[in-house]
């Protein structure tokens, strides 16, 4: 209380309010840098490094405040835990791109691969998974599936704490509707467009990544993956330049995962809180 007393008041809010001010922090700091970099005509990469540096620094900084360096080390372990089992791997890395084809095979409007399977498969992969997983997607579910939306769902449970963490991560997704055109060239009725399946997405894809959070024992590796799965999966060149179908994916692969919570009941769902509660996430791949 001492120490609280003495701090700054920066730290006494983080430390009383700690998901508020790191979503906070995290949603304006990025529209500052993304915006501004547009308004100064530069490429929207332009701000990548500053917001990556963010989605790493905030978090680390609100658990530090919070909890000291073992609440620092409880947030890194995340980015380490790999051992998760098999099934986990296989939806984390293969459940998206094959229900984002199948989708498109039942609609009509499947092409074939571009440059061939093999081709398409390693761009997946590695460039897709693997490149911009590490260098983006780890650091940005560090922030939101680490910190906020696991604090959220250890308050407020998982359904109701998922979709709290849907708001901000919504939020700090708008400026990307001026990344194609800038800002003085992008029509409202195309920014309206891009608002309503950002705010759409966000709270289904937080359900499923929440839901892969709990089930892996707090794997930040697996949900960072899984989320960076998504992005590539809307990139495939099977979908001849479409990306609606990866949205339907995400729901379908959202639904039977939500619904395989339910099978597994609550008790499931105490024993994998207190698994991320307590550090330790080595879990079957159930």
């Amino acid at each position: 209380m001492n120490t609280l007393r003495t701090a700054s008041p920066v730290t006494r809010t983080v430390a009383a309010h700690p998901v508020a001010s790191a979503a906070t922090a995290l949603v304006g700091l990025t529209w500052v840098t993304h915006l501004g970099a547009l308004a100064a005509g530069l490429p929207p990469e332009a701000a990548l490094l500053v917001e990556l540096l963010l989605f790493v620094v905030v978090p680390i900084g609100a658990a530090a405040v919070i909890g000291g360096r073992a609440e620092v080390r409880r947030l890194l372990a995340g980015l380490l835990r790999w051992r998760i089992g098999v099934g986990w791997w296989l939806l984390v890395l293969v459940a998206l791109p094959v229900l984002t084809a199948a989708v498109a095979l039942a609609t009509g409007t499947y092409t074939g691969p571009a440059d061939g399977w093999t081709t398409e498969i390693v761009r997946y992969l590695v460039l897709g998974v693997l490149v911009l997983g590490v260098l983006g997607n780890l650091a940005e579910e560090t922030a939101w599936g680490g910190f906020v939306q696991r604090r959220l769902m250890d308050r407020h449970g998982f359904f109701a704490g998922s979709l709290l963490a849907a708001v901000p991560f919504a939020l700090i997704h708008l400026p990307l509707a001026f990344d194609e055109h800038g800002l003085t060239g992008t029509s409202w009725r195309d920014v309206a467009i891009t608002w309503a399946v950002l705010v759409a997405v966000a709270p289904v894809m937080r359900l499923l990544l929440g839901s892969v959070f709990l089930g892996t024992g707090g794997s930040i590796l697996a949900i960072g993956l899984l989320h960076a799965s998504f992005n590539a999966s809307g990139n495939l060149s099977v979908l001849g330049g479409g990306w609606w179908q990866n949205a339907v994916a995400l729901v379908v692969l959202t639904a039977a995962v939500l619904a395989g919570r339910r099978v597994r009941g609550r008790r499931d769902d105490r024993i994998a809180r207190d698994l991320v509660a307590t550090g330790h996430g080595a879990v079957s791949g159930r």
